[in-house]
């Protein structure tokens, strides 16, 4: 079976745009050359991958489960075209590391720096996912190192602990006020809240909350980022979830206030894990070291 880059890629904008027209028009290839190597490819696995409907195409049931290979082929690729690159520059290695937003803004970034200006060989890349991807990237050794919330852990590895943080309420004080006492769930639940989509340990957090009281949150606001979450708070469309180093990274307007949260449910725990495979072991340990003592 032969597969090639352009073909990998088409597929998978494919996927995306829902579209082969489109799809051949972003990577610049013409329609019937687009459509030739889908079919040549669908010939190759004995296996439809996309159906016509209005429109467009969709994929099929066994597209939908041979677009999961075909996904981490290109991320493979992905990988190999990356380390390629980190040699010819004579790097001693070139290590991934995956960790939600939350953990980028305020641990991660700064230990990064830390270790290139420690170690200038190694070449560090980083990916942010919510924890949920963090884990699935690690199960098919895309990235070496991922940093996840621990409650959100589903894999069968070695975890260590590394850094702790606590969401606070953030809001608007144009729209919303609130005594100086801290908020506990109940009252959280009856306001309208903003929150990270799905994977992402605020909205396990707050489902979670909800179901010890035998509610279901309705995530009627669900946004990819802190940023976002901020401009909709700033309108009075509802409150955030965010810690308060996120929030401070944002240089806020004093309309932009913080609440603290009553309980335990709002804290959250991150774990490290790695795997080995295509890293420099060597290299691997070295920079998980210094991401652990970074922690003190």
């Amino acid at each position: 079976m032969k597969f090639d880059t352009t073909t990998i890629r088409l597929v998978l904008a494919i996927a995306d745009e829902g579209s082969i027209s489109r799809a051949a028009d972003k990577l610049s290839l013409a329609v019937a050359a687009a459509s030739r190597r889908v079919s040549d490819l669908e010939a190759q696995l004995g296996a439809k991958l996309f159906t016509r409907v209005p429109h467009g195409v969709q994929l099929t049931e066994p597209g939908a489960k041979l677009l999961l290979y075909i996904r981490q082929i290109d991320n493979l690729i992905d990988r190999l075209e990356g380390d390629a690159r980190a040699l010819k520059e004579g790097r001693h290695g070139r290590i991934i590391i995956g960790a939600p937003k939350a953990v980028v803004m305020q641990f991660l970034a700064g230990a990064i720096a830390a270790i290139q200006r420690k170690h200038p060989g190694i070449s560090l890349m980083v990916q942010e996912e919510n924890s949920k991807i963090v884990q699935q990237l690690l199960r098919d050794k895309v990235i070496d190192i991922g940093i996840y919330e621990k409650k959100s852990g589903f894999l069968d590895l070695d975890r260590v602990p590394y850094r702790e943080d606590r969401l606070e309420l953030v809001y608007s004080t144009e729209h919303f006020e609130f005594d100086d006492a801290p908020l506990g769930i109940d009252e959280i639940m009856d306001l309208p809240v903003i929150s990270l989509g799905k994977g992402s340990a605020i909205l396990s957090a707050l489902q979670r909350a909800h179901q010890s009281r035998g509610r279901l949150f309705a995530n009627n606001y669900a946004v990819s980022g802190f940023d976002t979450m901020l401009v909709m708070v700033r309108q009075g469309l509802g409150v955030g979830l965010m810690p308060a180093a996120v929030l401070r990274s944002f240089h806020p307007e004093r309309a932009i206030a913080s609440q603290e949260i009553a309980g335990d449910w709002h804290k959250r725990s991150y774990v490290l894990s790695c795997v080995e495979g295509h890293a420099q072991e060597q290299t691997l340990q070295r920079v998980v070291a210094e991401l652990l003592d970074e922690r003190d």
